[in-house]
């Protein structure tokens, strides 16, 4: 079962997952279909597509025009926010130059990763009673809890102080939910996802590609502690999950030995994949729900494709045009220029239209250096229905193993094993071992993961983000975490985050 075949299955049961309004957007409590919700579930298919409903929230990584990468991307040191203008997206344009707000926060971040929440607390919740192999339904209880830990890490991270619901509640509390201390939030991650590993499969069959498997909880759990600091855990996990650095790990994943692989579309569900969000051009995605949270299809690769592009000399890529999101900064092509990965991550277009290879209209903030592993190839625009721009089946790493041996090298921070972790990553690009140390692994990440969006959170983590950040805005003690959307806060007890208070 692969996730995107299930699309027309999640359509479906769609009503037992409708979301509310106003202010219970974030806990989907009380639902329109909440009497089918009551009557579903009621076998092992009805429960099976009852999960396919929680894996589709992972979507905004790279969903919607509210999507996780090119949002994370803007704010950091490597890319500007760009697009058409000032004025093009005020929640990704307020974030890359730190003047957001709580009324210009995309609601989106906080309430599509509450869906998620509310999807796997009704299933969990379900499961017990529905007639189904024991097995099955430990597996679907351990994948529930595995999503959930995933928005939940979501949310921490970028809000901090966040609801920590763990099973549905009535629509008469709601209302009176109050924020949890951050550290009950991620002992919560923590035992969502250490139960999770007990029932999770090592390894899964092609049909099945895209879910939950015992090397992807851990490889989360890793870096769930990592981010608060638990380095010996952090590094006791990603073991696991890396085994003997260059080699195949015990879940079968691997380096892949062409780093320009990658990012090629239709090499999905590679051996580097550790957990990966599906795409795909069958969904017929369209604009109905643009902006509303519930974006269909994979908007990263229109969002970073350049504006009124055209081909002119042999040289030059054949480009769909695109929105030109998150140019790079010259800073980043600069730090690249000698880098073996530079040419899979940045499309010099200014170099090509200098060449007269290639014309293109210069978007907002433009630098001429767009997101190449992202950028769509016009072999992959889908001729089949839906709007093309919506419905490109390039998928995205939510983590890949690469990532995973940086980390664990970061929890070890020395030592023969760290050593051998960095020169793996470097050596599958041709590049010599240097010196195993915070900095030149902080380094060695900015090169392998530049556009995937994971730099802020590097930056926020590593406590380098007031530096590298302040020519931007980036206030210390504000913006190491975003202000919440103001519509959540009405006629709740939810409280601002600090500093973010008028």
């Amino acid at each position: 079962m692969k996730i995107t075949k299930n699309k027309y299955l999640f359509i479906a049961v769609a009503m037992v997952f409708t979301m509310g309004s106003c202010s219970e957007d974030f806990l989907e409590v009380e639902p329109k279909g909440t009497n089918l919700e009551a009557n579903y579930y009621q076998n092992e298919s009805q429960a099976f597509a009852g999960l396919v409903a929680v894996y589709d929230v992972m979507r905004q990584n790279s969903g919607g025009f509210e999507n996780l990468i090119t949002m994370m991307n803007a704010g950091s040191d490597d890319h500007y926010a760009g697009g058409g203008s000032s004025s093009d997206g005020a929640g990704i344009q307020g974030f890359s130059n730190y003047t957001i707000n709580p009324n210009t926060m995309p609601r989106s971040f906080w309430s599509v990763p509450y869906q998620g929440i509310f999807r796997a607390n009704i299933l969990l919740q379900k499961l017990p009673n529905v007639p189904m192999p024991d097995a099955t339904k430990a597996r679907f209880a351990a994948e529930s809890k595995a999503l959930r830990a995933y928005y939940y890490f979501t949310l921490v991270n970028m809000f901090k102080n966040v609801p920590l619901i763990l099973e549905p509640i009535p629509q008469s509390e709601i209302y009176n939910v109050l924020q949890a201390n951050p550290q009950d939030v991620y002992a919560q991650i923590e035992n969502d996802l250490l139960a999770a590993i007990q029932d999770l499969p090592s390894m899964v069959s092609p049909d099945d590609a895209g879910r939950f498997t015992k090397g992807a909880a851990q490889a989360l759990l890793g870096k769930v502690y990592l981010y608060q600091n638990k380095k010996s855990e952090a590094a006791a996990q990603l073991e696991q999950v890396n085994g003997t650095p260059g080699g195949t790990s015990q879940y079968g994943y691997r380096l892949l030995d062409n780093y320009a692989d990658l990012w090629v579309v239709s090499n999905k569900f590679n051996t580097e994949s550790i957990l990966e969000v599906t795409h795909t051009q069958l969904g017929g995605s369209g604009w109905g729900n643009w902006g509303q949270g519930s974006d269909e299809g994979n908007s990263v690769n229109v969002m970073v494709g350049p504006r009124g592009y055209s081909k002119i000399g042999n040289l030059a890529p054949a480009l769909p045009s695109g929105w030109s999101f998150n140019p790079f900064t010259d800073d980043l092509f600069a730090a690249m220029a000698n880098d073996p990965r530079l040419e899979a991550t940045v499309l010099n277009l200014k170099q090509l239209a200098a060449d007269d290879q290639a014309s293109y209209i210069a978007g907002y903030q433009d630098t001429g250096y767009f997101l190449n592993k992202f950028t769509p190839r016009q072999q992959d625009v889908t001729t089949g229905t839906g709007d093309a721009v919506l419905n490109y089946r390039q998928d995205t790493y939510a983590i890949r193993l690469a990532d995973t041996y940086l980390m664990e090298a970061e929890a070890l921070g020395s030592g023969p094993r760290a050593q051998a972790l960095l020169d793996a990553v470097r050596a599958r690009v041709g590049l010599t071992p240097i010196p195993v140390n915070q900095t030149n692994i902080m380094n060695e990440r900015r090169m392998e993961l530049a556009g995937e969006g994971f730099r802020f959170f590097d930056l926020v983590r590593t406590g380098q983000a007031a530096t590298k950040l302040a020519s931007r805005g980036f206030v210390a003690g504000k913006n190491e975490i975003f202000p919440i959307p103001y519509q959540e806060l009405e006629n709740t007890k939810i409280v601002q985050n600090p500093n973010y208070i008028n």
